[in-house]
């Protein structure tokens, strides 16, 4: 961290020294001239004249010294080796300097620097550069390594999403490593590949559940509808087998899993539909077919009855008249009426006093018994003994109410008897046998090593099927209710042990939450009292809230009073602890703000840096913050340290190129927009602009000094763009309101036509007129042609009664004009102020109610085309009106 220190120190001592190195290269030629000046100034004197000559001795020695090393440099011929060497062996500074353009590699470079950091400034400052410049290329190349391997294992993860791909995108363009290109284009290749195949997929998966919604809309037969079904699941299928799949929205998957199932059920219940109606169909064909006197009303009902539900809708009453039609056509029983009450009197009195009264038993059984012994066999027949059972109760009841039955009724009710009688004890013995098994299996639990609350599930099911058998096939023997008894608890008893010592587990639990609410109390005292150490206090609530989260389960009534009590003096102690905390981290902030603050130039950067370390560290002892929250300070903190030493040695001119790169980039953008504005249109507009604004947020940041004026001009592009967008939007709304108008007021005037009983009508004439006219749009085309042919068609059909429906429509088409006039806010006139007054009220009062919105002014609009009518100038003109605003406000 310190090194910014030491290498400010260490140039200092350089420049010093190396001042004074370069002076023994001077003292020849500054001899030199002194001597010269000496000879001058005293020629005759013998001794100044010696040292003269001395000095102009070692001068041309030193002349010559520089000679020979200079033709040794010219000899070096790019051999760094032997520039090193003889830079460390000259004399001379100019010399070294011009051989220390040849030395480049770390080796020679740091050799030449250790030498010459004391002795050549110049030379060592150049060593230096190249050593930096060097050692940032080796930085770059190990982040762009890391990246590289971050890509790989981007690639390798099968979770990949689009914003970690960005995030490596951003790294890599901050990174200049041109060795690492060639390996990492493919790899971002195939991570762009990726992504490309999870937007597919997830596009596939958006539109194939669009199309099973739409697959019950869409008319198919159930064979379609199944073919239609099985070809999306098998799509469906195979997009969750893809390599790709972790990157469908589950939320989509389950959803198209539930329209799927529920399809299907509904296919399911239309194939049964359908079946129904083929079987039911089928049989009154071959009823129908056969000769009445054949047929027999009474078994054509039990028959009936015996096949397939009918379905609900008009296919199955169909079905059930003609059945009904067809028993009319039958002839019927014909049934004698009891006697009344009268002749049964008079009767009485032919027969004598000594005669009996007239029974009154009806013989046979009514419908409703028949019905009743008709549902009996075929519950039977189904295999239903409790439904079966339930009616042949019924059945007694019945009976027992004076019924006399026929013989072959009662020979038919005797049989079903005994059939039940035999079936019941079929049942009785399947389900002995039944219990049996279930006996074996409950005895062969506990050698299943099964989990306690497997285990318990399991014999509690085994109780409610042992219920269920009880129900189906009666009551079980006592020995056999006493065996499956004790299976069941010596099965359950392992269970019973578990949830024993559970519950003992539990209420030492709720021992140790009392203690650790009464610690935090105590606490709360020592607080209230002006005696606690905010970190004790801290440390404290720590340990308390790890203690409880290890406490384990309690039981369910203790839990939520423990809760509660903890919460309660969690909430108390925390609440001043997080008012110290939330001053505690101010202080940091300020801390930070005071490093972020220092000027990396200054020469005091370092001792007020130290300064500001230790009152950090009294800050941590004082009061310890949450471990999240002191490392997210403490990561800032460290990293505001490390980049106030980081900058003096970051090279300037990468970020410098990076930010001139990013201002050509955006100045391309708002060129590219300003040369495509002139011929933008509303279709255009939008995606040329999502496409700019993406391009502009992926770059980076430009120059500080031109970043306002590359801001504005993207700015001023982007409302170029969007001013031509909206001119082209209005001009297509206003062509098309005058297309609209043109055709509405040629309709207007046809009709006009029919409606005058002697004007003459030409179709032909008015056919070429509308042709010559513009088209109005997809939307008010079709509606205004078939307003047109209507209008023509008259001509041909009833050209009176189309004049009168015209005139009967004008009051409907001057309501709905001034109920869409109040809508758009366009006056209609003194004369209508009371009508616009009470369409108002009503709007405000549909608008307050919930749930209840109005429709769109384009549905009103379409529907006011549809509509014929006679229309007089005045009213032609607001028609006009309202649709130049629609243009205008782009409805």
């Amino acid at each position: 961290m310190f090194e910014f220190l030491f290498k400010r120190q260490g140039d200092k001592n350089g420049n010093g020294r190396g001042a004074q190195a370069d002076a023994p290269a001077q003292p020849a030629d500054a001899s030199a001239k002194a001597g010269g000046a000496s000879d001058k100034a005293n020629p005759k004197g013998g001794a100044k004249a010696g040292a003269a000559t001395a000095s102009a001795a070692n001068a041309r020695t030193g002349t010559a010294l520089r000679e020979q090393q200079a033709e040794q440099l010219k000899l070096l011929d790019g051999d760094e080796s032997r520039a090193v060497d003889f830079i460390l062996q000259c004399e001379f500074s100019e010399l070294r300097l011009s051989a220390a353009e040849l030395v480049h590699s770390r080796a020679g470079l740091e050799r030449v620097h250790a030498a010459m950091r004391n002795l050549d400034r110049r030379v060592a400052k150049l060593m230096q550069s190249r050593l930096d410049a060097i050692r940032h290329h080796d930085a770059e190349l190990a982040r762009g390594q890391a990246t590289l391997d971050a890509a790989r294992a981007l690639l390798a993860d099968d979770r990949l999403t689009p914003n970690q791909v960005a995030d490596l995108d951003h790294k890599w363009a901050v990174i200049a490593a041109p060795e690492l290109n060639d390996s990492f284009a493919p790899v971002r290749a195939q991570l762009g590949a990726r992504l490309e195949a999870q937007v597919q997929l997830q596009r596939a998966m958006i539109d194939r559940l669009a199309a099973l919604r739409q697959l019950e809309t869409a008319g198919l037969d159930s064979a379609g509808m199944a073919a239609s079904l099985d070809k999306m699941m098998a799509e469906q299928t195979e997009a969750l087998a893809a390599p790709e799949h972790p990157s469908l929205p589950r939320a989509l998957v389950a959803e198209f899993a539930a329209e799927h199932a529920r399809l299907t059920a509904a296919l399911t219940t239309l194939e049964q539909s359908q079946a129904a109606l083929a079987a039911r169909e089928a049989a009154l064909t071959e009823w129908q077919a056969q000769p009445v006197a054949e047929l027999q009303a009474e078994t054509l009902r039990q028959a009936w009855r015996k096949l397939p539900a009918l379905p609900k809708g008009a296919a199955g009453q169909a079905l059930q008249a003609r059945f009904d039609a067809l028993l009319a056509t039958l002839p019927q029983p014909v049934r004698k009426e009891a006697p009344s009450k009268q002749q049964a009197a008079t009767g009485a009195e032919r027969a004598g006093e000594g005669a009996p009264r007239a029974q009154k038993a009806v013989k046979g059984a009514d419908q409703a018994f028949l019905d009743k012994l008709d549902a009996l066999e075929a519950a039977l027949q189904q295999g239903s003994l409790a439904h079966a059972a339930e009616l042949d109760k019924a059945l007694k009841e019945s009976k027992g109410k004076g019924m006399r039955l026929t013989s072959s009724q009662a020979d038919r009710l005797t049989h079903l008897r005994a059939e039940l009688k035999r079936l019941s004890d079929w049942a009785r013995w399947g389900g002995n046998v039944s219990r049996e098994e279930l006996i074996k299996t409950v005895e062969g639990l506990p050698t299943q090593n099964l989990a306690m609350a497997e285990l318990a599930k399991k014999v509690g099911s085994m109780r409610e099927r042992w219920k269920a058998l009880d129900s189906l096939s009666g009551a079980a023997p006592k020995s056999l209710w006493e065996r499956f008894d004790h299976a069941c608890t010596v099965a359950y008893a392992p269970a019973a042990a578990h949830f024993r010592h559970l519950a003992d587990e539990r209420h030492a639990n709720a021992a140790k939450g009392e203690a650790i609410v009464q610690e935090a109390q105590a606490e709360i005292a020592k607080l209230e009292s002006g005696e606690a150490d905010w970190k004790h206090v801290a440390g404290t609530v720590q340990r308390l809230r790890l203690a409880w989260s290890h406490l384990g389960a309690i039981d369910r009534k203790d839990k939520k009073r423990l809760d509660q009590l903890f919460g309660a003096a969690l909430t108390t102690l925390q609440g001043p602890l997080e008012e110290q905390r939330k001053m505690e981290v101010e202080g940091r902030e300020e801390l930070i703000d005071e490093v972020l603050a220092i000027d990396p130039h200054d020469r005091h950067a370092v001792d007020r840096l130290r300064d500001i370390q230790a009152r950090w560290q009294e800050h941590a002892r004082a009061l310890p913050l949450e471990r999240k929250a002191e490392q997210a300070l403490w990561q800032r903190f460290r990293a505001a340290c490390d980049a106030l030493f980081a900058q003096r040695k970051e090279s300037a001119h990468a970020l410098d190129a990076e930010r001139r790169a990013h201002e050509v980039a955006k100045e391309a953008i708002s060129a590219r927009l300003e040369a495509a504005a002139p011929e933008a249109t509303a279709a255009t507009a939008s995606k040329l602009l999502r496409e700019a604004a993406a391009e502009w947020h992926a770059i980076g940041p430009v120059p500080r000094a031109h970043e306002a004026r590359v801001d504005k001009r993207y700015h001023e592009a982007v409302a170029k763009v969007q001013h031509h967008a909206d001119l082209s939007r209005r001009a297509a709304g206003l062509a098309l309101a005058s297309a609209l108008r043109d055709k509405l007021r040629a309709v207007q005037e046809l009709e006009d036509s029919l409606a005058q009983p002697g004007q003459q009508v030409s179709s032909g004439d008015w056919r070429a007129r509308w042709a010559a006219l513009l088209a109005a749009g997809p939307e008010y085309d079709p509606v205004l042609d078939a307003r047109f042919e209507a209008a023509l068609s008259a001509l041909d059909t009833d050209r009176d009664a189309y004049a009168r429906l015209l005139e009967a429509n004008r009051p409907t088409l001057l309501a709905e004009l001034l109920r869409q006039e109040v809508a758009a806010g366009i006056d209609s006139g003194a004369e209508f102020a009371r009508d616009r007054l009470k369409l108002q009220v009503e709007a405000l009062q549909s608008t307050l109610k919930a749930g209840n919105k109005p429709s769109g002014r384009h549905t009103a609009l379409h529907a006011l085309c549809a509509l014929p009518a006679l229309v007089d100038e005045r009213t032609a003109l607001r028609i006009e009106q309202l649709l130049m605003r629609t243009a205008r406000e782009g409805k």
